[in-house]
C-alpha cells in the first residue's frame, strides 16, 4: 500500500498555492496552468498503484490541517459544503460550487477532487459546458454521478447518463487539462442497491471515458470486490462512511482511492452539537475540555 504523500513530496505542485497566482494576465495564466499541470500529473501518480486516502475537507481551514496531517490528495464534499451554507445535500447552486472548489483548490498545495455532483445540468450540453469551467477552478480531478434528484426515478436513464459522462470527458478533453474523471453511480444511495446494475453503469462510464469508477455505499466485502474486477484495469475509488473496512483490508481488496464523504464533517458537527446541547441542558461545561488550538494549526506553514 501506498504510505500517503505528504506535502513536500509531490514536487513542484506542493510547493505553490493557487492562490498566490491571483495575477491577471498571461503570466498569471501561464503559472497557473503549470501549476495545475502539475497537480494533475501527481493526481494520476496516487491512481497508478497502492491505495491512498483522500479525505474530505468542508472549507479552507479543514482543508489545510489535512494537507498538515500527511494527506497526499483531499477532495470536496457537496453534504459538508451545503451545510456550512445552512441547507441539505444537492441544495447548492453551480456558481456556488465553482467558488468553492477554488476556495479549496486555492488553500492547499495537494490535488483537489472536486465533488461536482451530476454537473450541474441534466442534458449532456449543459454538463459539457459545467465541466469546463470546474477545471478552470484549479481542481486535479472531479466526480459526475447519475442521481437525478427525483425520489420516483432516482437515476438517469442509462443511455442519458452514459452521454453525460462522454460529455464530461469530451470537457475536459477539450480543455487540455488532462484532470482525472470519475464516474459515479449512485444507485446504493437513492434506494436501488442492485449490484449487477451498478456494475453495468460502471462498466459504461468507464468506456465513455471515465477514468477512476465509484459507487458510494458500497459496504460489503464481496460487493467491493466485484466492482474492483468489472472496473480493472482502472482504479476505485471505495466511499467509507463507517468502519466496516480499514485502509489495509481495502488495499487488499484492490481499491486504489478511499474518500469519506460527508463524514468528517458530520464528525466535527458532532463534536460542537454535543458540546452546545450540554450547555442547553445541563448549564455546564465539560465539553470545552481537551479542545484542539486551532490558531497554532492554521499559523502553521
Amino acid at each position: 500500500m501506498n504510505a500517503l504523500v505528504g506535502p513536500d513530496e509531490g514536487g513542484a505542485a506542493n510547493r505553490h498555492s493557487m492562490r498566490a497566482l491571483k495575477q491577471p494576465g498571461d503570466e498569471g495564466t501561464r503559472l497557473f496552468s503549470a501549476l495545475l499541470a502539475d497537480r494533475v500529473v501527481e493526481f494520476r501518480r496516487l491512481h497508478s498503484s497502492g491505495c491512498f486516502v483522500m479525505p474530505n475537507p468542508w472549507d479552507a481551514g479543514s482543508a489545510r490541517v489535512l494537507q498538515q496531517l500527511g494527506f497526499g490528495a483531499l477532495a470536496t464534499t457537496s453534504a459538508g459544503f451545503a451545510w456550512t451554507l445552512g441547507r441539505v445535500d444537492n441544495q447548492v447552486t453551480r456558481d456556488e460550487a465553482l467558488h468553492h472548489l477554488r476556495t479549496i483548490a486555492g488553500a492547499v498545495t495537494v490535488p483537489v477532487n472536486a465533488d461536482f455532483e451530476g454537473g450541474f445540468a441534466v442534458d449532456p450540453q449543459g454538463v459539457y459546458a459545467n465541466v469546463t469551467l470546474a477545471v478552470a477552478t484549479g481542481v486535479a480531478g472531479l466526480s459526475i454521478e447519475d442521481s437525478t434528484g427525483d425520489g420516483a426515478d432516482p437515476l438517469y436513464d442509462f443511455d442519458l447518463a452514459v452521454e453525460r459522462i462522454g460529455a464530461a470527458r469530451r470537457a475536459i478533453d477539450d480543455s487540455g487539462t488532462g484532470v482525472i474523471l470519475t464516474g459515479r453511480s449512485e444507485g446504493f444511495v437513492v434506494g436501488r442497491p442492485d449490484i449487477d446494475e451498478t456494475i453495468r453503469r460502471l462498466r459504461a462510464y468507464s468506456e465513455a471515458g471515465a477514468d477512476c469508477l465509484y459507487a458510494p455505499r458500497i459496504d460489503q466485502v464481496d460487493q467491493v470486490a466485484a466492482i474492483v474486477a468489472a472496473a480493472a484495469p482502472k482504479p476505485v475509488n471505495l466511499l467509507i462512511n463507517s468502519p466496516f473496512m480499514t485502509v489495509a483490508q481495502a488495499a487488499a481488496l484492490g481499491v486504489r482511492r478511499i474518500s469519506v464523504g460527508g463524514t468528517l464533517a458530520r464528525a466535527a458537527w458532532k463534536g460542537w452539537l454535543d458540546a452546545a446541547t450540554e450547555i442547553a441542558d445541563e448549564g455546564t461545561f465539560t465539553g470545552f475540555g481537551k479542545l484542539p488550538n486551532v490558531e497554532a494549526l492554521l499559523s502553521s506553514p
